[in-house]
C-alpha cells in the first residue's frame, strides 16, 4: 500500500526520523492558517498525490508567506496534477502539505528496499539527491552506496557511519546522518514497509539532516498488524476498477491493452498475459479470480472486465483444480446474461468438470469462441480483435 508524503512523515516522526515542521491543508484557508502557525515566513506548498515528479509538474511551490501559501494552495487543490508517473490524465490534488522553508546546504539520497535475491533489506545512499535513483543507477551506478542489514538486528552503527562517510559527510553532519539512517531502518522494519525513500535527504547550513521528501510503501499482507497505517489508505489514488474489484476479493490490476483476461491463479494469469503478447496482442488487465471461484466471483469478475472501455475482447482461461470448471461456466453465462457484452469472448476451460462446463456453454444461447489449448486460446483472442 502506498501512502502520501505527509503520512509517511507522520510514521517517520514516531521513530525519531528528522522531518521539517509542517501541516496539512485541504482548503486554501487551512493552508494560510498552517503557514501562520509555522511562523509566517517562507514555506513550501506541496501537492499530495501518489506520484513522483510533482515539482516538474507544478505541484511544489516555494512562497513568501501565508497569503502566498493560500494562493498556491488554491491553484493546486481540486486540479489534476500531471507528472511523468500519473499519465496524461493526472491525479486530482485533494490535500497539500505546508512545510517550513530551510537553509539547504546539500541534497542527498537515502532509501531502503527489500533485496529479494539476498532475502534481506538493503540500505542505499547517494551524494546525488534530488535526482531519480534510477537515473543515477543507469548513469553512475558506482555512486550508489549499499549496505545490507538483517531486519532482526537493524542497521548497525558502523554501517550507518560507512554510508555517511561514503557520501561525503563528516563531523556533525556524519553523526546526524548516522542517527537518521538507523532510525529510518528501524521505521522500515517495524512497520513492515517494503520501501522507504528519502529524496532529497537534505543537510542544512547548521549540519542538521532531514527528510525533505518521503515515500513509503507497506506490505498489504502485514496491514493487519498496523491498523493505524491501514487507515492511511486513499482509494482516490487508485484505479476505480481496482478499488471495486477489491470489494469482491478479486486480484485485479488494470493495464493498457485491449484484451481482458480472467484467470484463476496468479501464475496462470501471468502466463496468459505472456501468451497474449506472444500472439501479438496486449492484455488489458491482470485478473485472478482465485482458487475457490464460484458463480458470484466469476460474475463479478466479468462485470469488472466489461466496465473497462478499452476491452475489445475477453479471454477466460481457467484450469480446474480446486475450482470447478462448471462453476466458472455458470458464472460466465450468468454474467453475460446480466451485463451487456458487445465484444468477442474466448473461453478455455480445462480440468475438474471441464466436460460439464463445455456442455453448459454449448447449451446457452450465448456466442463463445471455445479453445482446446492454451496457445490456441491466446491466438483466438487476438484474432477476434480483427474479426
Amino acid at each position: 500500500m502506498k501512502v502520501h508524503e505527509f503520512q509517511a512523515k507522520e510514521v517517520l516522526r514516531r521513530f525519531g526520523v528528522a522531518v521539517p515542521e509542517s501541516g496539512v491543508a485541504a482548503t486554501p484557508e487551512e493552508a494560510e492558517a498552517v503557514a501562520r502557525e509555522l511562523g509566517g515566513g517562507t514555506v513550501v506548498v506541496k501537492a499530495q498525490i501518489h506520484a513522483g515528479g510533482r515539482g516538474k509538474g507544478g505541484g511544489v511551490k516555494v512562497v513568501g508567506g501565508p497569503e502566498e501559501a493560500r494562493a498556491a494552495a488554491e491553484a493546486m487543490l481540486g486540479t489534476a496534477l500531471v507528472t511523468h508517473q500519473t499519465g496524461p490524465e493526472g491525479r486530482i490534488v485533494r490535500r497539500v502539505i505546508i512545510e517550513s522553508g530551510m537553509d539547504i546546504a546539500r541534497e542527498l539520497y537515502a532509501g531502503i528496499v527489500l533485496d529479494r535475491a539476498r532475502e534481506t533489506f538493503v540500505f542505499m545512499a547517494s551524494a546525488e539527491g534530488g535526482v531519480e535513483i534510477e537515473e543515477v543507477a543507469a548513469r553512475s551506478p558506482e555512486k550508489i552506496i549499499k549496505e545490507w542489514f538483517d531486519p532482526s538486528r537493524g542497521l548497525m552503527p558502523y554501517q550507518a557511519r560507512n554510508l555517511a562517510y561514503a557520501i561525503g559527510l563528516e563531523g556533525k553532519q556524519a553523526s546526524n546522518a548516522a542517527k537518521f539512517f538507523i532510525a529510518l531502518a528501524r521505521a522500515t522494519v517495524e512497520t513492515d514497509a517494503s520501501l522507504a525513500e528519502i529524496n532529497p535527504l537534505v543537510v542544512t547550513g547548521d549540519g542538521e539532516v532531514l527528510a525533505l521528501d518521503a515515500k513509503m510503501n507497506f506490505d498489504d499482507n502485514a496491514l493487519g498488524r498496523h491498523p493505524d497505517i491501514a487507515e492511511y489508505h486513499d482509494p482516490h489514488e487508485e484505479e476505480p476498477l481496482e478499488v471495486e474489484a477489491h470489494t469482491y476479493d478479486l486480484n485485479y490490476i488494470k493495464l493498457d491493452g485491449n484484451i481482458g483476461c480472467m484467470v484463476n491463479g496468479a501464475g496462470l494469469a501471468m502466463a496468459t498475459m505472456d501468451l497474449i503478447k506472444y500472439a501479438g496482442g496486449e492484455p488489458a488487465n491482470f485478473l485472478d479470480v482465485g482458487g475457490a471461484a464460484d458463480v458470484d466471483t466469476v460474475a463479478n469478475g466479468f462485470r469488472i472486465l466489461m466496465s473497462d472501455e478499452n476491452v475489445k475482447a475477453v479471454l477466460i482461461n481457467i484450469f480446474g483444480g480446486i475450482v470447478r470448471c462448471d462453476r466458472v461456466a455458470l458464472g460466465v453465462v450468468e454474467a453475460m446474461s446480466k451485463v451487456e457484452v458487445d465484444v468477442p469472448v474466448v473461453v478455455r476451460l480445462e480440468g475438474t468438470n471441464a466436460e460439464e462446463a463445455a456442455g453448459i456453454l454449448e447449451e446457452s444461447d450465448l456466442e463463445f469462441g471455445v479453445a482446446t489449448n492454451f496457445k490456441e486460446a491466446a491466438e483466438m483472442a487476438v484474432a477476434a480483435l480483427n474479426a
